[in-house]
C-alpha cells in the first residue's frame, strides 16, 4: 500500500513533517505492503487485537448483516424463546436461524409428505426444534387438498395464478395430495408455557390470511411475526400486504423490517416481500 505526499518546502516545519510523512508511509509499507506474507502478518495484527480485548472480557466479532442474522437479532432484542415456523418446509428457515445463533424452542408445521419426512431428519438430534406431525395450518380443523409445486416451496392450498408461474416456472403445480389441517388456536398451548416470549414465522403461499384467523384466539400471546407479504395477485384468493399491514396494525404489532423476496427475474419489479412485525 503507498501513501503519497506531495510537500512543498518553504520552512524548516514543513522538512520535518515530510521526513515525518515518510517515516510513516516506511511504516506501514513495511507491515502491509505488497509483500508475500502480507496476509500472514494481517492474520497476526489481528490475532493480537483479540488477545488484548480477551484480557478484559471482551470480544471481536465480524458484524453480519445477512437476513438470518437481521432476524435473529430482532429475535434477541426483543427476547424471543419460541418460533413457531408455519410451512417449515424442509427446515431452511429454521436451519437458517440456528446458524444465525438462536438457541431456543422452534415448532415447525408442514403438510408435505416429503418435505415432512425431510424435516424430521433434519432435527432428529437437535431437541429443541419439535416437529409438528404433519399438518397445514389455517382457518378450520378437518382435511384439505393441497398443490404439490415442482420445487416443492410454492406448494399451496390456493391455485396458482400465473403471475407467479411466469416468473418462476418451477413452481408450476405437479400433484395435489391430501392433507389434515387444523387451527394454531388448537395446538399453541401445547407448546406455550407461561412467561414464554413467542414469535410467529407464517410461510404458507398465499394462505397466511387463513391462519391469522385460526389465530384469532392466541395472537394475544404471540410478540412478533415475520409473514411473505405479497404486491400483486400470486395466488387465487390471497390477501395482498396492504390488507396484512392494517390488520396487524389493529392487534397492535408495528412493522419492523423489510427483507428482500421474490422479484419477476426480467423487470425487476418486486412481488412479494418479507414483513417482520413486534408488538408496539
Amino acid at each position: 500500500m503507498k501513501i503519497e505526499r506531495k510537500v512543498l518546502y518553504h520552512s524548516s516545519a514543513n522538512r520535518q513533517a515530510a521526513q515525518e510523512s515518510k517515516d510513516y508511509t516506511s511504516t506501514i509499507d513495511g507491515f502491509f505492503g505488497e509483500r508475500p506474507d502480507v496476509q500472514e502478518r494481517c492474520n497476526l495484527f489481528s490475532k493480537l487485537i483479540k488477545k488484548f480485548l480477551r484480557l478484559f472480557g471482551l470480544k471481536m466479532s465480524r458484524i453480519q448483516h445477512d437476513d438470518p442474522h437481521r432476524i435473529v437479532s430482532g429475535l434477541t432484542a426483543h427476547r424471543v424463546n419460541v418460533v413457531f415456523d408455519v410451512g417449515a418446509n424442509t427446515g431452511q428457515f429454521a436451519k437458517s436461524l440456528r446458524e444465525a445463533g438462536y438457541s431456543g424452542k422452534i415448532v415447525c408445521f408442514e403438510p408435505l409428505l416429503d418435505a415432512h419426512e425431510k424435516l424430521r431428519n433434519r432435527f432428529d438430534r437437535d431437541e429443541k426444534t419439535l416437529i409438528h406431525p404433519r399438518t397445514a395450518l389455517g382457518d378450520a380443523s378437518g382435511s384439505i387438498n393441497i398443490n404439490v409445486s415442482r420445487n416443492s416451496v410454492s406448494s399451496s392450498i390456493l391455485n396458482l395464478l400465473s403471475s407467479h408461474s411466469d416468473a418462476a416456472p418451477e413452481s408450476a403445480y405437479v400433484d395435489t395430495i391430501e392433507t389434515d389441517i387444523d387451527r394454531l388456536d388448537n395446538v399453541f398451548a401445547d407448546y406455550v408455557t407461561e412467561g414464554d416470549c413467542v414469535f410467529l414465522k407464517i410461510d404458507t403461499q398465499g394462505y397466511e390470511w387463513n391462519v391469522l384467523n385460526g389465530a384469532e384466539a392466541c395472537l394475544d400471546k404471540v410478540d412478533g411475526l415475520l409473514l411473505e407479504m405479497s404486491l400483486v395477485p400470486l395466488y387465487d384468493g390471497q390477501r395482498l400486504w396492504k390488507d396484512i399491514l392494517h390488520r396487524l396494525e389493529g392487534e397492535g404489532f408495528f412493522l419492523w423490517q423489510i427483507l428482500p423476496g421474490f422479484s419477476e427475474p426480467t423487470s425487476g419489479q418486486t412481488l412479494q416481500f418479507d414483513g417482520v412485525f413486534y408488538r408496539t
